[in-house]
């Protein structure tokens, strides 16, 4: 019998014959037998054979450059979740290292969950475990997900809608964060496509149109800038246009609020030369003989992107004063560009680039470190989202060592990307030698400095100042320690109140009982449930004395059970006469003093007051318990941060005009914001400090008399507890 080809089992196989020479077909005839086997009668929605599938994740694999074992693995990454093949049947059939790789591909299947997102975060954090021990379980991931966004019309319109969400948010991110910038493009086009359709229509047939164009103008840069590099003496130069993809043109017209015609760095051209050193030649050379925008020069290969990108950027006026953006890189690094961590396999013999791949997972077992304490699906997918897609800035420590941080980044993430220590005690930051808000957005080349303090410590608010996973996760762990430490002491305070007053012997005996009887891992955690409020009084003391169970607390400790003490109650607020309990003002409805308000009580956070009418505190009818009546007494000085949602007709000194009519009532303004929309409409918001509600209603009167406003007013949002 003849020996199966590579071309035979993956059909038209777009690889060189030495590549192809690389790849072991007695092992991949193997799989697609396997597969083949496995999958036999399965179809998929298009009505194709489910193998079909299994080839096409294969051949994307081939084509990125990948080992025959990860080749391989794509043509039966499928079989244990789809069909009776089990984890042990692929170990027996093609070795433990094959049988680790489609277990890390494969979703959870046999356990129950509480909610859909529960299970969807549990099958990423499987996933993300999996990669940190191989690699090539991501690279298969991707390309699993990309044959599937290539075939998703053959699903129903939700269903598509939902998967390109999910691969909008989560799989390019990851193509991004691992340097896979050709699977990353194609995923975001794809996901666009389904997420906005009537969009990418209308953007899609403007591109076409403007095809011919485009490559007319880039020819005309390129061809003498091809010219001038090569009289330079740098003779074995490629100077190709560069194409720009869908997504990321939307999202500068959106960003920048400018048409498509408007966008004009989409006159993008990539120099590929052979070493660094002819990178910064290129870079004099264009330079020379171009115009460059001093602001859009970047040098990615003395400080490479953390995924692994290195490249030299600029902008230049090219033919006609038209901006042309200019990538500059090596081969090389082209290749790690495109293909990412793909890159460092390479069908090599040695294991040299594997490993280099392996040391570039640090930043994803950091992330694990982080996520792996996530007490919920949302802080979960918060931390990811936080941590796989950011641009980078590089700022600089008062001695000159460089550190990495996202854009948007503030003081804080800085000082906690230098030391946990650092973070928890900052009480200020210089930047450039000028004492600056913690809250300050940093820009590359900023000299950072922190300002420590032995008793400064975090504060909630941070979290809002913060844009690193690790800055985050830091902070919410010390203040949910410290939340659980102030609980313990309510907790104990409560419950020896409470036996006290029944004249009852305190036995720690019983209190353990009783915290194993309600699920606790132990008397301490009991505890600190009961300063939480998770688990009533009443109820533990049921537990462990039952002969007591005639008794009920006194009507504070209600109270009490759900509401943690804090070190005095709101100015001018009073609760049924309980006093020294938290209190915060809801940003829902953002109530002020001479509003009619009602207190609601939160699990862990105190009481919040909201407006009578407030949405989110009507719809507790099956809750009432949980309401409260509030007596808020005005203080002289007190004031209260309220934000007004604007709208009206657009025209020249509107925003100045807003500012005079509130700074005339004596106002002080905390931020303002209007932008023009479509058809001459203006909306944005204001963001005030008033006294009461009679000064609320004197600024909204003002502002609505302004030429121009049609709409000032406070507007609810949703808000959880």
């Amino acid at each position: 019998m003849t020996a199966p080809t590579l071309k035979s089992i993956l059909p038209e196989l777009n690889l060189g014959g030495a590549r192809l020479e690389r790849l072991d077909a007695d092992l991949i005839a193997r799989a697609y037998k396997f597969s083949e086997k496995a999958h036999h009668g399965q179809k998929r929605s298009s009505g194709a054979p489910y193998l079909d599938h299994c080839v096409e994740v294969a051949k994307i694999l081939a084509e990125l450059h990948l080992d025959s074992s990860t080749v391989a693995c794509g043509l039966i990454h499928d079989v244990v979740e789809d069909t009776a093949v089990t984890v042990a049947d692929v170990a027996a059939e093609f070795g433990k290292e094959i049988a680790a790789i489609v277990d890390g591909v494969t979703k959870i299947g046999n356990i129950s969950f509480q909610s859909r997102e529960e299970r969807q975060v549990e099958n990423y954090r499987k996933l993300l475990l999996s990669i940190a021990k191989d690699v090539r379980v991501i690279l298969i991931k991707l390309a699993d997900r990309l044959h599937n966004m290539r075939t998703l019309d053959y699903l129903p319109e939700e269903k598509r809608r939902r998967i390109a969400q999910e691969t909008m948010d989560l799989y390019a991110p990851l193509a991004h964060r691992f340097g896979m910038a050709q699977m990353r493009w194609e995923l975001e086009d794809l996901s666009f496509k389904y997420i906005e359709p009537p969009e990418y229509k209308v953007l899609a047939k403007l591109v076409a149109q403007k095809r011919d164009l485009r490559e007319q103008l880039i020819g005309q840069f390129s061809e003498p800038l091809d010219r001038d590099l090569k009289r330079a003496g740098i003779n074995d130069v490629e100077v190709v246009g560069r194409p720009k993809h869908l997504w990321s043109i939307w999202k500068k017209m959106k960003s920048r609020d400018k048409p498509y015609e408007e966008i004009y760095d989409l006159m993008a051209v990539r120099v590929l030369v052979n070493s660094v050193p002819e990178c910064y030649h290129a870079l004099g050379v264009i330079h020379d003989g171009w115009t460059p925008l001093q602001e859009r020069i970047k040098d990615y290969i003395a400080q490479p992107k953390s995924n692994g990108y290195q490249s030299l950027h600029t902008t230049v006026f090219g033919p006609g004063r038209q901006l042309y953006e200019v990538q500059i890189r090596t081969r090389e690094m082209h290749e790690t560009a495109e293909y990412g961590i793909a890159a460092h396999w390479l069908y090599k013999e040695n294991r040299t680039s594997a490993d280099k791949a392996e040391q570039d997972m640090s930043w994803l077992r950091q992330i694990l470190e982080f996520q792996l304490d996530a007490k919920n699906p949302d802080e979960f997918l918060e931390f990811l989202k936080l941590d796989l897609y950011q641009k980078e800035i590089f700022v600089l420590t008062p001695t000159g060592d460089v550190i990495e941080l996202p854009e948007g980044a503030t003081p804080l993430d800085f000082a906690f990307a230098v030391h946990t220590e650092v973070g928890l005690h900052c009480q200020g930051a210089k930047v450039n030698g000028r004492i600056t808000p913690l809250s300050r957005e940093l820009r590359s080349s900023d000299t950072v400095e922190i300002l420590t303090s032995p008793t400064a410590k975090p504060s909630r608010d941070w979290l809002s100042h913060v844009r690193t996973g690790r800055a985050r996760h830091k902070i919410r762990q010390w203040i949910r320690v410290e939340e659980q430490n102030t609980s313990a002491k309510i907790g104990r305070e409560m419950l020896d109140r409470e036996l006290r007053r029944r004249h009852i012997k305190q036995d720690d005996t019983l209190l353990s009982e009783a915290a194993k009887a309600l699920g606790l891992n132990d008397s301490k955690h009991l505890i600190s449930s009961l300063g939480q409020g998770d688990i009533a009084l009443a109820h533990a003391l049921r537990i462990m004395f039952p002969d007591e169970a005639g008794n009920k607390p006194a009507k504070a400790s209600t109270i009490e059970r759900l509401v943690r003490r804090v070190r005095g109650p709101a100015p001018g607020v009073r609760i049924q006469g309980v006093d020294g309990l938290m209190v915060r003002y809801s940003q829902c409805c953002q109530p002020v003093p001479g509003d009619g308000v009602v207190g609601y009580v939160t699990r862990g956070r105190g009481v919040s007051i909201h407006r009578a009418d407030c949405p989110n505190v009507l719809s507790l009818g099956e809750e009432p318990e949980r309401r409260l009546e509030i007596d808020w007494k005005e203080q002289a000085g007190e004031l209260f941060s309220v934000r007004l949602a604007l709208e009206g007709s657009d025209r020249r000194g509107l925003y100045a005009d807003v500012a005079a009519a509130i700074t005339e009532s004596g106002t002080s303004i905390k931020s303002m914001e209007l932008k023009s929309g479509m058809g001459g409409s203006v909306s944005g918001s204001v963001l005030l400090e008033v006294e009461n509600l009679a000064h609320l209603q004197k600024i909204t009167k003002l502002i609505r008399r302004v030429k121009g406003i049609s709409t000032a007013e406070r507007r609810e949002k949703t808000d959880k507890h």
